[in-house]
């Protein structure tokens, strides 16, 4: 039978003769150089062309470099309109961008792991030996083709379990992939609109994935943020997982001779937002997760295959690959762009493969190498103000969150002024216990927001005169607790130097600043925390009690983006540490945003002790013991500074 192979058809074919030329130019220029490329990839070509024709390939959708002296990410960054054009950035350059005057820079690495798995490239007699799935949603029916070709190059043959949507053709896709060379057996599923890629996966297959050593699960995925059709998300995923012979064979021989290997994808797609490796909305379906498969807990940030594509070996998703599933557990559409059980499922499969005792690894495409490192997943965080100020100066408008972003507290904790005053009623016969008193006071801010219809927000004053009724006390008694809750906060708030010193500069330099605050607190009283942090420039200040909207549910963002419109074109930008409220929610609604770190998850991303979790998160020794030390290394919200 006739070899179906698009790829090797491909290969055959001659250089197009404008990149013959570019690429005589790009080696004349030093700025392509096959020998390097080929190291530093691991992959080994005929010829500097075929090298050239692989780079061009690549660096459309991937952080590739052609040579020490361009860095083509750089590039991509500065000029979003070669990107979104899909075009190879040095090609470009060549083409166009050294006539129009564009800069290049040299390769200067974002993030280096901080520890390489030395893989083998030839395939082991061991890996030759993995018995594997590749299961394949498809909802585009383009991706047929793009998939089969994917696979010309795989070195062992696998079976093919698809799952096709309303309008795929089945007998095309059927008779594409009983051809094709590698594959032993072809399955086809018709599945219905639900349960987006996992749920035909899970529903159709979970019963045969035991069979195999390892399964690859990949679906069609397009994205339109540009107003035009970009797959460059999914060529990413594709190329690291499928088509990218030297990596596949590494990541085989990788799962062949480490059977604590559970979980491998490419790190995640270099353009996506800094913040995506959060678990963002998803907070409430983790939770259930994470009750479900007993993981005692999981960080906020965490490394998972966003996208949803991966190789796993089955036996690292047990209890969730294993299960018995129906179309009917998984959410209807239309589902949200964030904030289902679905996202949480993506976000939870590391988290499981390493409850189970497997490891999660990753490709890094623009060093070539393999790693079991996480850190990656907050590498966007690294550098310093100075490096960002260009970028924050050039808007006209500038927005700043107050708690951990301007302020922060002495020891972290956001409820330790709550329990010093529970200390303090207990002192006074009061309450019975510090604990409990804290518990009251947040059920009574619950119980206020609850008979709201959790709409806007409430103040501090409301909160006490509802306890003033739990605790059969006066208001004017309540009240005073309520004060004494507040000085303790403010005693303990402190600035975050380099940020308050940022906000006086911008202003100083005509720069019109807000501050916005999702806060209980009343407008007079942040406005006393930000004099105490040296916030001295002018502001005009927008907090959630006092408006009644709130950022996190994105009332008080639509409030800002109308008063914008008011603005004359003046650009906006907003500064902030939480990922929903400072960065998701006005994301959405097409503001411009600039995520800084929590201390919490500075503290986490240099890989300090696991602390201030579950019932330690209010034990006052702990909060002395490690609350300091949090709050005096997240004062700066940039890693490496």
């Amino acid at each position: 039978m006739k070899t179906f192979n698009i790829f090797n058809k491909r290969k055959q074919e001659a250089l197009p003769v404008v990149d013959q030329t570019q690429l005589q130019q790009a080696e004349a220029l030093g700025l392509f150089d096959a020998g390097w490329y080929q190291q530093q990839y691991g992959q080994k070509f005929a010829s500097s062309a075929d090298a050239f024709q692989d780079y061009l390939h690549k660096s459309r959708f991937a952080p590739v470099h052609p040579s020490p002296a361009f860095d083509g990410e750089s590039y991509h960054r500065m000029y979003m309109d070669v990107f979104y054009d899909q075009q190879s950035p040095l090609f470009h350059y060549l083409k166009n961008g050294k006539q129009e005057g564009r800069q290049h820079v040299p390769l200067t690495p974002r993030w280096v792991p901080n520890s390489r798995m030395p893989l083998d490239i030839p395939l082991s007699e061991a890996a030759s030996q993995l018995k594997m799935a590749i299961c394949l949603h498809v909802f585009y029916e383009d991706f047929i083709d793009r998939f089969a070709e994917a696979l010309n190059d795989m070195p062992i043959n696998v079976d093919v379990l698809l799952t096709l949507a309303a309008g795929v053709d089945e007998t095309r896709a059927r008779k594409t992939f009983s051809r094709h060379a590698c594959v032993s057996r072809v399955e086809t599923r018709r599945v219905p609109n639900r349960g987006r890629n996992f749920g035909p996966l899970l529903v159709e297959y979970a019963d045969q994935l035991e069979d195999y050593d390892l399964f690859c699960h990949l679906h069609s995925k397009k994205s339109l943020y540009s107003g035009r059709e970009q797959t460059q998300w999914a060529d990413y995923l594709t190329e690291f997982l499928l088509r990218d012979k030297s990596v596949v064979k590494r990541a085989l021989n990788a799962f062949a001779a480490d059977d604590t290997l559970g979980l491998y994808y490419p790190t995640t797609f270099w353009m996506m937002p800094s913040w995506v490796n959060h678990q963002t909305m998803n907070k409430g379906f983790m939770r259930e997760w994470q009750e479900s498969l007993e993981i005692e807990h999981v960080n906020d940030f965490l490394s998972y295959p966003a996208g949803g594509m991966f190789w796993a070996r089955p036996m690292a998703l047990k209890g969730i690959a294993d299960r018995v599933w129906k179309y009917e557990d998984f959410p209807e559409e239309p589902l949200p762009n964030d904030g289902s059980q679905l996202h949480a499922l993506e976000r939870v499969l590391g988290a499981q493969a390493e409850n189970l005792g497997y490891r999660q690894f990753f490709y890094h495409p623009s060093s070539g190498d393999f790693t079991a490192d996480q850190s990656y997943i907050t590498a966007s965080y690294h550098g310093s103000i100075e490096q960002h100020l260009p970028a924050i100066q050039s808007h006209q408008i500038i927005s700043f969150d107050v708690f951990d972003t301007l302020v922060r507290r002495e020891f972290t904790v956001a409820d330790y002024a709550k329990l010093k005053l529970g200390k303090w009623l207990v002192e006074q016969g009061v309450v019975t216990s510090a604990h409990d008193f804290v518990a009251l006071r947040n059920k009574a801010e619950f119980t206020l927001r609850k008979r709201a219809s959790f709409q806007g927000d409430i103040r501090i004053d409301a909160i006490y005169d509802e306890l003033a009724d739990v605790l059969k006390v006066t208001k004017d008694v309540a009240q005073g607790w309520m004060k004494r809750e507040f000085e303790l906060d403010l005693a303990m708030i402190q600035p975050k130097d380099e940020m308050v010193e940022l906000f006086n500069h911008l202003g100083s330099s005509g720069h019109v600043l807000w501050v916005i605050s999702d806060t209980y607190y009343t407008r007079d009283q942040v406005g006393l925390m930000l004099r105490k942090a040296g916030v001295a420039a002018a502001y005009r200040l927008m907090v959630s009690s006092e408006e009644g909207k709130r950022k996190d549910s994105g009332t008080m963002w639509a409030m800002v983006k109308e008063d914008l419109a008011n603005e004359h074109g003046r650009s906006h930008l907003h500064i902030g540490d939480n990922v929903v409220a400072d960065a998701q929610r006005p994301g959405d609604m097409g503001l411009v945003c600039f995520h800084i770190l929590h201390p919490m998850d500075k503290w986490r991303a240099l890989g300090m002790p696991d602390v201030l979790n579950g019932k330690d998160a209010l034990d006052e020794a702990q909060i002395l013991k490690w609350g300091a030390l949090v709050s005096q290394i997240g004062r700066n919200p940039f890693i490496g500074e």
